[in-house]
């Protein structure tokens, strides 16, 4: 499962739509997540709406945050969207493979059988989270709080049974052909992460469609373009009797 989580403080304003690259990331099975940060002021009308229209395109969740809330929203934010797409996932195929509704319209007993399910699948499925951190001049003052959201999300995904990696990049990059630059590849281990920003210098732009696009062509290239249903080798499972019940076993 593959996740692009974007940490921004205000609207785009260089290079391509960002609602058009994070649909173009959604369509590829990448889902987009925002967390707007926002301290003194307002995140603006303009930046909200665009938060919240990037994570729609991208199949994902956005949230308007304080620097103190960003860690616990990152990591919130991230196992939120994975349940979100395992259920997807496991509804559209009780529909068509047993014409069931979904979770909620099985039997109680098969329905804890299918929850129980789900519950193991968000702990064992395998995740590859890429951050994408917003280092435009107005987010200086926030950069220890990302920071600080960064190392947090890789310990919590370490305590996963799955395999979990993270990448993180940050932009302006150096140019206009460079919209973002890679502060570290995909990686398990939070010592790696170290004090990513120190040498940053932060600049007025901010090409968010530009950047998205390029971390989805990171992406494609170290993972594979993927199905936004692949997330099990071996699908859910079972028979179906005369009545609307569904029987047999779930096996994932």
């Amino acid at each position: 499962m593959k996740q692009i989580l974007l940490i921004t403080d205000g609207g785009s304003n260089v290079g391509d739509s960002p609602v058009v690259a994070a649909a173009q990331a959604f369509a590829e099975g990448i889902t987009v997540n925002v967390a707007g940060v926002v301290d003194e002021g307002a995140i603006g009308e303009y930046g909200a709406t665009e938060i919240a229209e990037i994570a729609r395109a991208g199949g994902g969740i956005s949230r308007i945050v304080t620097s103190r809330q960003l860690a616990r929203t990152v990591q919130m934010m991230t196992r939120q969207t994975v349940a979100g797409t395992i259920r997807q996932a496991v509804n559209r195929e009780l529909r068509e493979v047993f014409g069931v509704g979904d979770v909620g319209a099985l039997p109680p007993q098969k329905r804890a059988e299918v929850v129980k399910v789900m519950e193991e699948m968000e702990e064992t499925t395998a995740l590859s989270v890429a951050l994408l951190i917003d280092a435009s001049a107005s987010m200086k003052p926030k950069l220890l709080s990302v920071e600080e959201a960064v190392r947090d999300l890789s310990l919590s995904l370490q305590a996963r049974s799955g395999r979990s990696q993270v990448s993180v990049f940050h932009f302006p990059g150096d140019s206009q052909y460079s919209p973002c630059v890679m502060d570290a590849g995909w990686t398990s281990d939070p010592s790696r992460l170290g004090s990513l920003f120190g040498r940053i210098r932060m600049k007025g732009t901010t090409p968010t469609g530009p950047a998205l696009l390029e971390v989805v062509e990171f992406i494609r290239t170290t993972c594979g373009k993927i199905s936004k249903t692949d997330l099990t080798e071996t699908p859910i499972q079972a028979t179906r009797g005369t009545s609307n019940e569904v029987r047999s076993d779930y096996v994932v």
